[in-house]
């Protein structure tokens, strides 16, 4: 971890969660619950040995009951090639070390073991971040560390690969959800505990007339035609497999025993050089 930046305050962080869980907003968390049912219910595999990695584990406890839920800590409580399922639960945007957590995974995996990672992607609160930095550059002249960066689709997928796994895909869905005003929006992020952790955050409260112009700058440019305001919600899914002998190989490079114009029942047409 010497050399790897710290995005994100663990404690902030922390704090955050312990908050939400007074009175928590899960309803992402059981979007990502849901999803990961019905890819595994397409699996033609029982899994007998779960883990989940999610900072609430009550949200997933319900669904898997025998799974071993742990927390998204900067080192993994996973044991060496313990699990043949492991699910890592809406926590890796906030990863100091995303590749490193992948990686760990992948280490607790068995042979053909299943990695399944749901995570919000970079089209997350979208309007937010617009709205807040349009607002603070127009009134301060500067612009702070406010949304946690949020991986594309492209990138995340890569790190699938960077981590040893085989298989691998990734997809996203969006959402789109609509709030009385902003300040419900911020509300409910409250509650997920998925406001401001970054490390180079500004640590004091946010100026009034900022945070008054940025309500404006979204209300103006995200409401609906009932006057209520959108949020946009990505959820990415990844998943990859650990590398065993009995996956499909792909073919080496001319060893074709077809030419794909005869499987098509078509002319072959040449390129001109």
């Amino acid at each position: 971890m010497s050399d790897t930046p710290i995005l994100t305050d663990r404690s902030a962080l922390t704090r955050n969660r312990a908050r939400a869980l007074r009175n928590p907003a899960l309803f992402l968390h059981d979007e990502a619950v849901a999803d990961v049912q019905d890819r595994l219910s397409l699996v033609n595999k029982t899994f007998q040995s779960p883990a989940i990695v999610t900072p609430f584990p009550d949200a997933w406890r319900t669904a898997f009951p025998d799974a071993n839920l742990l927390a998204d800590d900067e080192v993994l409580d996973l044991g060496v090639s313990a699990h043949d399922l492991v699910i890592h639960a809406m926590a890796l945007h906030w990863a100091n070390d995303p590749v490193g957590q992948l990686i760990q995974c992948r280490r607790a995996l068995r042979p053909d073991g299943l990695l399944l990672v749901v995570t919000p992607g970079g089209q997350t609160l979208q309007e937010l971040r617009a709205a807040l930095g349009q607002a603070e550059i127009e009134i301060t002249g500067g612009l702070s560390p406010r949304v946690a960066p949020m991986g594309e689709i492209r990138d995340l997928g890569a790190l699938l690969q960077r981590a040893g796994l085989a298989l691998p895909v990734a997809d996203s869905a969006v959402l789109t959800t609509s709030y009385q005003s902003p300040l419900h929006l911020m509300h409910d992020l409250r509650a997920m505990g998925e406001t401001n952790a970054l490390s180079a955050r500004m640590r004091t409260t946010t100026r009034r007339d900022v945070l008054m112009r940025a309500m404006q700058l979204y209300a103006d440019a995200y409401s609906d035609e009932s006057g209520r305001v959108v949020a946009t919600f990505e959820l990415i899914t990844l998943t990859g497999w650990a590398p065993d002998a009995s996956q499909p190989q792909p073919l080496r490079p001319g060893s074709a025993a077809q030419r794909l114009a005869d499987a098509l029942n078509t002319v072959e047409t040449p390129l001109k050089d």
